[in-house]
């Protein structure tokens, strides 16, 4: 994506909530290069973030919520979370938690569009969100999958000012002139019961690499390592408990 750093209405971090977080540790340990590092304080509940050298660039944590499914979520940077719930529910989502403050990091709200696809929201303070982008091991991409495309624009431009490129086959999103992620319409080859949902890509070094590392780990591999035209070599993978996450060729803008 062509953001370097959080920027407001852009993606600022990807999170990954799982069954067994020490099985995750070792899994993207071992795929990204990941040296986690898990708060030790009760009140952080297992809020593990994972760190590229000194860049944090992702967290790993225990599912919190009852119902929570296993699944990686995608933040974005708002100046101010309570009004961006408020804008949120304003265009048909829906408010899901908070907000509330974690710590002197930030505040923090979970929300979902009016697709069902859900988000998190987050207010930076201390803590501004990832340290590194687009590199093998950070974040470079997100995706968002839904059903119902053309109500989905309407609510991320309306929420987040988002400018949304007019393609048939796969509009991208922007803010400020920057692309920072796309938006791909299930169709019936897409099971029923899977909902709309965000999904963050990764850069890597070799796509074919992580697939096979990603299989040699206990996960498996949901779309096979595959060049798109005018764009970087992508997968889609799964880990061992279940998380869908994609990856895609460093150095390829995205």
């Amino acid at each position: 994506m062509k953001l370097h750093e959080p920027v407001t209405g852009g993606p600022c971090w990807a999170e990954l909530g799982t069954t067994d977080l020490e099985a995750a540790k070792r899994f993207y340990t071992k795929l990204f290069g990941w040296h986690p590092e898990t708060d030790r304080r009760q009140q952080a509940g297992g809020y593990t973030i994972a760190r590229i050298d000194d860049a944090a660039v992702a967290a790993l944590t225990p599912l919190y919520q009852p119902g929570q499914p296993v699944a990686w979520n995608v933040s974005f940077a708002v100046r101010d979370a309570d009004a961006t719930v408020r804008a949120v529910t304003a265009a048909g989502g829906a408010a899901l938690q908070g907000p509330t403050d974690v710590f002197d990091a930030g505040r923090f709200a979970v929300a979902a569009d009016p697709t069902g696809a859900v988000f998190q929201l987050w207010q930076g303070r201390s803590f501004p969100g990832a340290g590194l982008f687009n590199a093998p091991g950070s974040l470079g991409w997100v995706e968002l999958l839904t059903r119902e495309p053309d109500r989905a624009a309407d609510f991320y431009e309306t929420v987040f000012g988002w400018s949304v490129t007019a393609s048939r086959r796969y509009p991208q999103w922007g803010i400020g002139g920057a692309d920072f992620g796309g938006m791909v319409t299930m169709d019936d080859k897409f099971p029923h019961e899977v909902p709309a949902h965000w999904l963050p890509y990764f850069a890597v070094a070799d796509v074919n690499a992580a697939a096979v590392d990603t299989t040699d780990g206990g996960g498996s591999v949901l779309m096979e390592p595959t060049s798109v035209p005018d764009q970087p070599r992508i997968a889609v993978l799964r880990d061992p408990q279940g998380a869908m996450f994609g990856v895609y060729r460093a150095g390829a803008e995205r």
